[in-house]
């Protein structure tokens, strides 16, 4: 039920009251009375906003730009179809320029759901704290069964490098992603990190914006070391656009949680949970689940909550002090 339906309801069953107590003659108890609605009514309504009323006759779905706009929306073409069916609405896929405007596009309610990495959800999450808009995630790609995956770290044949200590009081350049990116800024400068290897002392980083830019510039060895994305990275091996000949890997980071779907919590609750079974039904081996899942190279879509991120947290304040 809507704020505004629990109003009048409660409204009318005031207005009764009142009626009834002006012929009895019991006002004071009504005034007793009158204290408890107002407190009901506070919650009651609290609790219809908290499920939401939002629900746009187009869904703005965002998804995360790590590789080409164009093939990220080509891509996912299916899924826009396959929600426009489920859901009974427009879809219109959006794909930003980077990580920080689609953080800034979900803050500002320009999107309605949306497949952040990690660290970008984490990001969002806390910059939506306290104001008008917040999100939740529900839903990660299932890989052998589990909601997580890994970044890797990897070097150029040339570099000579054969560990991560190698890089040591080398000045190498290091390429990284977005810098708001979980796999391929903070996971392997945390796996850098970890070892010992420190941004400033021991190499130069540099973001180039996208996973595949980083793997093709450290193969070209204008960076001797890079981090992405290891399913990326393995794609990219499988595809051909990269040669397994010029690159080796230098370390794993330890299990991520997987990218998120987040969507804003003003949705429609029953809207919010048609979205939640749209995206749990889809599982590999189906015709509609093997075209959708096809670009995520995932079984299906699991259960995730915001505290299962908490571990990106950590490793961001680690890496940024925030």
């Amino acid at each position: 039920m809507t704020a505004k339906a629990v109003l009048g309801r409660t409204l009318i069953i005031y207005g009764v009251a009142i009626s009834v107590a002006k012929r009895r003659n019991t006002m004071s108890k009504l005034r007793k009375f009158a204290g408890y609605v107002a407190i009901v009514l506070g919650l009651m309504t609290s609790s219809a906003m908290a499920s939401g009323s939002h629900d746009p006759a187009t869904l703005k779905v965002a998804l995360l730009p790590d590789e080409n706009a164009a093939t990220i929306i080509q891509d996912n073409k299916p899924l826009q179809a396959f929600l426009q069916k489920r859901l009974n609405k427009k879809i219109k896929l959006i794909v930003t320029t980077d990580y920080s405007s689609m953080i800034e596009a979900m803050r500002f309610g320009r999107i309605d759901i949306a497949y952040f990495g990690p660290a970008s959800y984490t990001i969002a999450k806390d910059k939506m704290k306290g104001g008008k808009l917040d999100i939740e995630p529900f839903a990660a790609r299932l890989k052998r069964g589990s909601t997580t995956y890994q970044s890797v770290v990897i070097a150029s044949a040339k570099s000579g490098l054969a560990s991560i200590k190698d890089m040591k009081g080398k000045g190498l350049q290091v390429a990284f992603g977005d810098q708001a990116s979980t796999s391929s800024h903070f996971a392997p400068k945390f796996t850098l990190m970890q070892a010992g290897v420190i941004t400033g002392k021991d190499y130069k980083e540099n973001f180039l914006g996208a996973h595949d830019a980083v793997a093709i510039n450290v193969q070209r060895n204008n960076a001797q070391v890079g981090g992405l994305s290891r399913p990326i990275f393995e794609r990219l091996l499988r595809k051909g656009q990269i040669d397994k000949t010029k690159v080796k890997v230098l370390a794993y980071s330890k299990p991520l949680p997987q990218y998120p779907w987040a969507m804003r919590t003003d949705l429609n609750s029953d809207l919010q949970m048609d979205i939640r079974k749209a995206f749990y039904s889809l599982k590999k081996g189906t015709k509609t689940g093997d075209a959708i899942l096809k670009p995520f190279k995932g079984e299906g879509f699991g259960k995730v909550t915001d505290a299962d991120y908490d571990i990106i947290r950590s490793i961001r304040k680690s890496v940024s002090g925030k």
